[in-house]
């Protein structure tokens, strides 16, 4: 059993590697090779583990009731000796050290079960790529409206309220033929909605600290920062306007919108990233540029502000 569990771990990670995700979706009863090929190595990996430990203790070891009667929570020291010899007792009723085939795959299937999980981390990276400079960038680009979350309306900067807090997406997670974006399926477009994701807020502009250098990332009062939390990237809306506070519900972390969205309370420990703003022609709200830092939450390359 131990063996067998050994050969499924190794199966697991060619499947991993033979199998796209979202190819062959109906290979068997309707689901993936991907998915049922990963399972069922895994599962048989965990379950030929348990089971080949059950049939140790049950075949291979003595078989007699023990009782131990009920201590005091200190234990004194002769019965902590008595625990010791039990254990080792144990060891040597278990007749691992007569049985080296029995002890080396039992610690081979245990051991080598830990070769999937370093396998899965590859899941981690963005993308296909093991590319860490994605985390560093997001879809959005100079020119690129901001749109209205859901719908995909553009924003006209006159229509902007004083106080309003709008949820809003890049333009090109609404591809169209006017606006010539390529549509995005599947784990790419969620990973760059989720990176994309950010809120506007008007204010009046004497209200507004802006940090040296982006004193013209503003449009009369206007001002856009990311919606994912600086701590562990949860998104963020609740917004109270005369403070021009808003807080994360998951950490209650809370940042000054008016001050370069600086941390006043709660873990996260940088400010919310800034996307440079400006109207165009036709008097929509559009990006200057892609956020100049990694925008969610915060990863080793990074330092606080």
């Amino acid at each position: 059993m131990f063996i067998a569990a050994m050969v499924f771990a190794v199966l697991f990670v060619v499947a991993y590697f033979s199998f796209e995700v979202g190819d062959n979706w109906d290979t068997f009863a309707g689901m993936g090779a991907s998915t049922v090929s990963l399972g069922v190595t895994l599962g048989m990996s965990l379950l030929l583990i348990g089971a080949g430990i059950i049939h140790l203790a049950r075949k291979l070891m003595s078989d007699h009731e023990m009782v131990e009667m009920r201590h005091p929570a200190a234990s004194p020291p002769e019965d902590r000796e008595a625990t010791v010899q039990a254990l080792n007792d144990g060891l040597d009723e278990a007749g691992i050290g007569r049985r080296p085939l029995v002890r080396n795959t039992m610690l081979g299937a245990v051991g080598i079960l830990g070769l999937p999980a370093v396998v899965l981390l590859r899941d981690l990276a963005p993308g296909n790529a093991m590319d860490i400079n994605k985390l560093a960038h997001t879809i959005w680009e100079p020119g690129m409206r901001l749109v209205r979350d859901v719908v995909g309306t553009p924003i006209l900067a006159s229509e902007v309220e004083t106080g309003d807090l709008i949820n809003a997406a890049p333009e090109a997670m609404f591809p169209s033929e006017e606006n010539g974006y390529p549509e995005l399926h599947g784990a790419e477009e969620q990973a760059e909605k989720a990176k994309g994701a950010i809120i506007i807020v008007r204010m009046d502009p004497d209200e507004i600290t802006p940090l040296e250098g982006r004193e013209k990332w503003t449009v009369d009062g206007i001002i856009c920062y990311s919606k994912i939390c600086t701590h562990v990237g949860c998104p963020i809306s609740l917004y109270e306007r005369t403070t021009h506070h808003v807080l994360c519900p998951c950490h209650q972390s809370t940042f000054d919108l008016a001050d370069h969205a600086r941390v006043v309370f709660g873990p996260a420990a940088r400010p919310l990233p800034q996307l440079p703003i400006a109207v165009d022609d036709e008097g929509y709200l559009v990006a200057q540029s892609d956020f100049t830092e990694p925008i969610g939450a915060s990863f080793w390359e990074r330092e606080k502000l």
